[in-house]
């Protein structure tokens, strides 16, 4: 990839859907910074979400874009919530280079409630539970998984407790999800849902520098307690929390004018955007395969007005199977 200094007035904008690598030498941290469109608009469009819902996944696909494009071989990462509260299962994967599916679960007469008392903070929807990171390199290899809780926590705080826990590298997470009204090429109203993520790692040369806090809760010693953060990367965090949810949502800014904004008094460098796409891995074969490995039993219990119907969770795609393709007479 090559590096392009940001400068004012910079044409050529990738727009949404499009994940933009970035460095800020004078800072000496790494990102990656997203805004997404058409991409989550067409993922929620298909199951019709409540608003609330919608928010929550929309941010989670924007995470798991941010990580997954970081990915270094062709593989899977999967990012999801299991949680007690009334949206309990969140899940986004993105299948290297480009795919991205997801889908929620939720308690709809819980979530109507939610709304109705004024409940719908992240943490109000989401209750107590786990935020979870799989790594799938795919066959005859070991997934990886990092687990962190999600009590109280929005998921840019559990994702940044994620990387100080398990990979120890200080990391910044926003996220942001917006409802976009605008009008379409013949006047009339327009609505869409819309995401954006902005992820930034403090990577210097000197390990020393990274050394950061124990973990509420760890053992901790005298010279962790009074271990002042490094002034270069207070500054960096600084700058990325003044990013603001319609910054990173609206189309008419680009994640290129947002980062110059945020970073370009410190040597702001973009790279070579990376396009992702809503696609999902299910198909017909796959599903046929599935089924195969059932028992008899197993397969006649599904059949359901004389044939087997199997919904994707991910894709809401239906397909159809005549049992006498899977039961020997």
């Amino acid at each position: 990839m090559t590096p392009e200094t940001l400068h004012p007035g910079q044409p050529g904008f990738v727009g949404d859907d499009h994940v933009v690598p970035f460095q800020v030498e004078g800072l000496d941290v790494r990102g990656r910074a997203v805004t997404l469109g058409p991409l989550t608009d067409s993922i929620l469009r298909r199951h019709n979400y409540p608003a609330p819902v919608a928010r929550l996944l929309s941010e989670t696909i924007a995470l798991t874009v941010l990580l997954g494009t970081s990915l270094k071989f062709e593989g899977k990462l999967i990012i999801q919530t299991q949680t007690d509260g009334a949206v309990s299962f969140l899940v986004a994967d993105f299948a290297a280079p480009d795919g991205v599916r997801a889908y929620a679960r939720f308690d709809e007469d819980a979530v109507k409630q939610a709304v109705a008392e004024g409940r719908t903070e992240p943490h109000e929807l989401l209750g107590k539970g786990v935020l979870a990171f799989t790594i799938d390199q795919g066959e005859n290899t070991q997934r990886y998984q990092g687990i962190v809780p999600l009590d109280g926590d929005t998921l840019e705080e559990a994702a940044a407790s994620y990387f100080r826990q398990s990979e120890q590298i200080p990391t910044r997470v926003k996220l942001a999800s917006a409802e976009f009204y605008d009008r379409d090429e013949d006047g009339k109203p327009r609505h869409s849902y819309r995401a954006g993520g902005l992820i930034v790692q403090f990577l210097p040369e000197a390990p020393e520098r990274m050394r950061q806090r124990d973990l509420h809760g760890g053992d901790g010693d005298v010279a962790s307690e009074n271990y002042e953060e490094d002034d270069t990367w207070a500054e960096a965090q600084m700058l990325a929390s003044t990013a603001g949810a319609e910054e990173l949502t609206d189309p008419g800014i680009g994640v290129e004018r947002l980062l110059f904004r945020l970073f370009h008094e410190r040597g702001a460098r973009v790279y070579d955007a990376q396009p992702v796409f809503d696609r999902c891995s299910c198909s017909e074969d796959r599903i046929r395969g599935v089924i195969s490995g059932f028992s008899a039993e197993e397969i006649t219990s599904t059949i359901e007005d004389g044939e087997i119907r199997v919904t994707c969770e991910f894709c809401s795609t239906t397909y159809r199977f005549k049992p006498e393709e899977f039961l020997i007479n």
